[in-house]
This record gives C-alpha cells, sequence and structure tokens, in this order.
C-alpha cells in the first residue's frame, strides 16, 4: 500500500502541481504513492471532486488544493 495517495483528475492545474510536489518528497524520503482518478467512481467525485488535489497519508487526509512540501515531509518522517 502507498503511504501516499493523491485524489484528482485530469486536467487540474492543481493537481499537476500537487503531483509534482508528492513525486519530489516521496522520492526525497523513499516513500511509494499513487494517484486516484476522482472521475472514475461517482462517489470519490462526490466526495472530493470540490477540493481537489486531496492528499493522504497513510490512509488519513492530509491536505486539499495545496501541498505544503515541508508538511508532507514532516508527515512522512514519523
Amino acid at each position: 500500500m502507498s503511504r501516499v495517495t493523491m485524489y484528482g483528475k485530469p486536467g487540474c492545474h492543481l493537481c499537476d502541481d500537487a503531483r509534482e510536489v508528492i513525486r519530489a518528497v516521496c522520492a526525497e524520503v523513499g516513500a511509494d504513492w499513487s494517484e486516484v482518478d476522482v472521475t472514475q467512481d461517482d462517489r470519490l467525485f462526490t466526495q472530493y471532486g470540490e477540493q481537489i488535489p486531496v492528499t493522504f497519508v497513510d490512509g488519513k487526509q492530509h491536505d486539499f488544493w495545496r501541498v505544503d512540501p515541508a508538511r508532507l515531509r514532516k508527515a512522512l518522517m514519523r
């Protein structure tokens, strides 16, 4: 299971920005990450569609809209 999961959708510029931050921080600390396209699941789209990108760390919601690299790094170092 990935430590970081990002819920997003294609064509979302905030998702593009978040993806780059997540990719860099996870590479730095050696953590796995995955991405879920909320447009492929009506329930997820209803739940997160207005907040994407939504980031989870170890199964718990961590951030939405923007990903702060320092905050993500700190969460992954626990």
